[in-house]
């Protein structure tokens, strides 16, 4: 058996060991220092380790390791990772479709993306993944757990979920080319329903195009959009600037503030407002992070919309991606996002003007009580008449069905009650019209 000697890493450290605390003056020479410290362990792990290793694998996940320790959205991208980011922000790549991140060891889903299989799957914003293909992911690098995720399309990957309340279950996904719509959109009766799913190169000219559909097929009636940015992870800071740019029309968007005071950046709204004025209610939930929590906290200091749902997930974080020609890209966290008043957005999220929580709405069987038509003597609305001469009879079928009739038909309770809220305010917003308008009339009478 080989006898093990401690005689490299000793003769490698002599300054390190009895080095004091360094001063700033000094910190450029003792990088070279401390690189000896790295290459002596590089040395020891290649030459002493149970399996053989690469140096360039080991630098690569000391680099990622260094990062990572940081925060969770920091990282080593090698080649290949750094052409799929590329491809991402596009708007097609491959894998099962979820926003993934770290938190305490465990890697915990921001939001799937809709129509992908992990969305189809049942996946849900808040769930933990602690295994892929029967192999834990707890404690690992984001960066390797997601290696693990991803692979060629049409093969399998079981992921097992943890959810809170809930034994942890297995789920088996194939993995697909992900093309995702960026925008989607349809009227609901007199409201422009308006769901953005990514922020990728695209968002902001199909969400422009989506808005002037509904307003030709819509037309007068048209009373006000809904947003729907629930489960949308983020993507390109450029994209949220120009969704909430829509429906601004001056005014700051978002800022970003990082170590140096220099290098703060602001991004204000352009003159014009696309959808004119018209009432706007935003959904958010626990799975709106990033890119929609800039539009969600824009559009809410400005009193621009009406942020209904659920608090968002608090990623406030600017990362910035440096590419290495020939070896891949470091991505790094490099500044907050604040929204217009101060506001940072990172740990915190956005908190919604109206909570409504996730739930279903049964309709529950009409009671016949008691009402003042069904006095025998009770006036009518009518001179002349009593109530009971002006009540039309019920049928018997009728009643039957008042009694027992319940809706089986799931429904979305978030938007249902977003919809209530938009037409409140569009009530609201036309009365005031109206008493403006009678008010100038008025203006032009007095003498």
């Amino acid at each position: 058996m080989k006898k093990f000697s401690w005689a490299l890493p000793i003769l490698m450290f002599p300054v390190i060991a009895t080095a004091e605390v360094p001063d700033p003056k000094q910190e450029y020479e003792d990088v070279y220092v401390l690189m000896d410290l790295l290459g002596a362990s590089l040395r020891l792990i290649k030459d002493e380790y149970v399996e053989d290793v690469t140096y360039k694998d080991m630098v690569e996940k000391a680099i990622n390791g260094v990062l990572s320790a940081q925060d969770p959205h920091s990282g080593f991208l090698d080649k290949d990772e750094t052409d799929e980011m590329h491809t991402q922000t596009k708007g097609e790549f491959g894998g099962i479709g979820m926003e993934v991140t770290t938190e305490n060891g465990l890697v915990r889903v921001v939001s799937p993306v809709d129509d992908t299989p992990a969305f189809k799957a049942g996946v849900q914003a808040g769930d933990y993944i602690t295994h892929v293909d029967g192999t834990s992911v707890i404690g690992m690098s984001l960066t390797d757990a997601v290696k693990r995720l991803r692979g060629e399309p049409k093969t399998k990957v079981t992921i097992t979920i943890a959810r809170k309340n809930e034994e942890p279950r297995d789920i088996v996904l194939v993995r697909d080319i992900i093309k995702v719509r960026p925008v989607k959109y349809e009227a609901k009766g007199d409201i422009g329903y308006l769901r953005i799913i990514t922020f990728s190169e695209q968002t902001t000219e199909k969400l422009h195009e989506a808005i002037k559909a509904l307003q030709k097929e819509m037309g007068d009636s048209l009373a006000g959009f809904i947003l729907d940015i629930r489960n949308n992870p983020g993507g390109l800071l450029d994209q949220a600037v120009g969704v909430a740019d829509t429906f601004l029309a001056q005014g700051e968007i978002v800022s970003t503030k990082s170590r140096k005071t220099e290098d703060t950046m602001r991004f204000s709204a352009k003159t014009g407002d696309l959808t004119h004025g018209k009432p706007i209610v935003v959904l958010i939930n626990e799975g709106s992070a990033s890119a929609s929590e800039i539009v969600a906290g824009a559009l809410q200091d400005h009193k621009r919309a009406v942020i209904v749902g659920l608090k968002s997930f608090g990623k406030g974080s600017v990362q910035s991606v440096r590419e290495i020609p020939g070896f891949g890209a470091i991505k790094i966290t490099t500044a907050r996002y604040y929204t217009p008043s101060g506001h940072s957005i990172q740990a915190k999220g956005i908190t919604p003007d109206v909570e409504v929580p996730r739930a279903e709405l049964k309709e529950l069987p009409k009671i016949q009580g008691w009402a003042e038509r069904n006095y025998d003597t009770a006036l009518a609305a009518e001179e002349g008449k009593k109530a009971k001469d002006t009540v039309k009879p019920k049928t018997e079928k009728s009643e039957d069905v008042s009694q027992t009739q319940e809706t089986d038909k799931k429904s979305d309770y978030q938007l249902d009650r977003a919809m209530d809220i938009l037409h409140a305010i569009a009530i609201y917003v036309d009365a005031q019209e109206v008493s403006t308008e009678s008010s100038k009339d008025d203006s032009k009478h007095k003498i």
